[in-house]
């Protein structure tokens, strides 16, 4: 029987997906905390107006408009930063995946794991 010998053991991968994916939950979480703190401090005052609809503003809805909003200290935007790290957090351990599985030389779970990145990314970016 031909025994293969990894680069990297099944042992190991799994605890880096875990440690991977609790790191990217904690400081996503975090994120999201300090900015909700900050748009308490400085909107808890006002009263909202439920019989108006506002949808979320054009600056959040986008990747780049987050990113900018959030470097601006905006409470919105930095809970909408920490959003946008707990979304990458899954996309982040399927990449890990595809890297240990090329140091394991395992090509048919790369080409899977491939596609499975590639619909991620495609649906994140919208479907277009």
């Amino acid at each position: 029987m031909f025994v293969q010998k990894h680069a990297i053991s099944d042992e190991t991968v799994d605890t880096i997906i875990s440690i991977l994916l609790r790191a990217g939950v904690v400081i996503s979480s975090l994120i999201v905390i300090c900015g909700a703190l900050l748009y308490i401090v400085r909107h808890g005052h006002q009263v909202p107006a439920y019989h108006i609809f506002r949808g979320e503003p054009s600056d959040l809805r986008s990747v780049v408009g987050v990113v900018r909003e959030a470097t601006t200290l905006s409470g919105r935007g930095i809970i909408q930063f920490g959003l946008l790290l707990l979304i990458a957090t899954p996309i982040m351990r399927v990449a890990f995946t595809v890297f240990s599985f090329l140091l394991q030389k395992d090509r048919v779970y790369v080409g899977v794991t491939l596609i499975v990145l590639s619909v991620l990314l495609f649906s994140l970016a919208g479907g277009r």
